[in-house]
């Protein structure tokens, strides 16, 4: 299993920089097995995470040296921990409409928001609506996904996966959610792993 850098979708995801989902592609040499593909997906995507974690400190410690980079913490992985189950594509994916907008900019969608304990959080919300806004609109939800699976979606098997195996997700923990997908597409041989951890 090897995280795939140069795919299309890299670039267009850097237009939105402000989206609080990490999304990370790789693919496997293996044939699919089923759950313990997906779970190498997402070990792989944590992994790369931590990664780049440690790269971020290494800048840290160049600039303004030890005590600003230990200060910084990596996150842990205990994939061993995590749990998966199945869960429908096309609810997966499914877009909100706008129902109205109030004066405050406040957005009502035609499916429920989750609550506001930390728990799991649906995808259209983690892209949508993160802790401090991002102006996303319903339009660029559907643009991603379009980028994401430029070979369609009839052929996605998705795995919603708890958040309890990485300190990666204590943030979102606290308040906004965390959340943990990863998402075969049969038709390009490849998994798309989405990691999603944010606070106020």
């Amino acid at each position: 299993m090897h995280v795939i850098l140069n795919d299309p979708f890299i670039e267009f995801i850097r237009g939105y920089d402000r989206c609080a989902v990490r999304y990370c592609l790789t693919e496997d040499e293996s044939p699919h097995r089923g759950i313990p593909s997906h779970r190498d997906a997402v070990e792989r995507a944590m992994l790369r995470a931590v990664e780049e974690c440690e790269e971020n400190k290494r800048r840290v410690r160049e600039l303004w040296g030890k005590e600003a980079a230990d200060r910084l913490h990596t996150w842990s992985c205990e994939i061993g921990r995590a749990r998966a189950s199945l869960i429908d594509a096309a609810e997966f994916l499914r877009v909100p409409e706008i129902l109205r907008m109030d004066r405050n900019g406040c957005v009502f969608y035609d499916c429920p928001e989750p609550d506001a304990d930390g728990g799991p959080i649906p995808y259209w919300y983690a892209f949508l609506e993160p802790p401090h806004g991002s102006g996303y609109t319903p339009e660029d939800f559907r643009k991603v996904n379009a980028a994401l699976f430029p070979a369609g979606t009839d052929g996605l098997e998705v795995c919603e996966w708890s958040t309890d195996w990485s300190d990666y997700f204590d943030a979102g923990h606290e308040w906004f959610g965390a959340a943990c997908w990863s998402v075969w597409d049969r038709r390009m041989n490849r998994y798309a792993v989405l990691l999603v951890s944010a606070t106020d």
